[in-house]
């Protein structure tokens, strides 16, 4: 009995901690089934435009500092010294959603790192691009080397909705965020 107690937890910690059960790999995104990566593919797309509003919104210092994705949620962390406002969140709400709603089509290019940075395109992780990258472009509102996937069209993601503003550390906040 101790022994099946032992190999249950043990397939639940690895399910739960990553690696196990890992069907399907698609650019950066992992995921068990079609069904999640599709969630997970909506909810990375909605990543770059929540980016650009909150440039827009709280200005062009802001960059990615991180981000998580699961099928349920995304978290995304970026640097600002302090708590974003609910209105600033209802700002960047609308921005995001008037994005979706204008069911923009999502472009990639592949080509030189130097070449993608030339032509506006925003990296969080300078250091850590190969010599050739994709960039994906979603109209004029966002141009970010990444390296995928995305929806080919943002009418796809579904309505954004900001569901929590906090502390990250010192200088960083994290926004988490669901569609519908």
């Amino acid at each position: 009995e101790f022994k099946k107690h032992q190999e249950v937890s043990r397939a639940g910690a690895e399910k739960k901690f990553g690696g196990h059960g890992i069907t399907i790999k698609e650019g950066d995104l992992t995921a068990e089934n079609q069904e999640e990566m599709v969630k997970k593919t909506r909810l990375h797309t909605a990543t770059h435009l929540m980016l650009a509003a909150l440039r827009k919104v709280l200005g062009d210092q802001v960059h990615q500092e991180g981000a998580d994705i699961t099928a349920e949620r995304l978290r995304f962390d970026f640097n600002h010294p302090v708590k974003v406002t609910p209105e600033e969140i209802i700002k960047i709400e609308e921005w995001v959603n008037d994005v979706i709603s204008k069911d923009v089509t999502v472009t990639k290019e592949e080509m030189a790192y130097q070449d993608a940075i030339n032509s506006g395109a925003m990296g969080a992780f300078k250091d850590k691009y190969p010599e050739r990258v994709f960039v994906y472009s979603i109209g004029e509102y966002s141009k970010e080397i990444c390296g995928g996937p995305h929806v080919e069209h943002t009418g796809l993601i579904g309505k954004f909705k900001i569901t929590k503003e906090e502390s990250a550390s010192a200088g960083k906040r994290r926004l988490r965020a669901t569609i519908g």
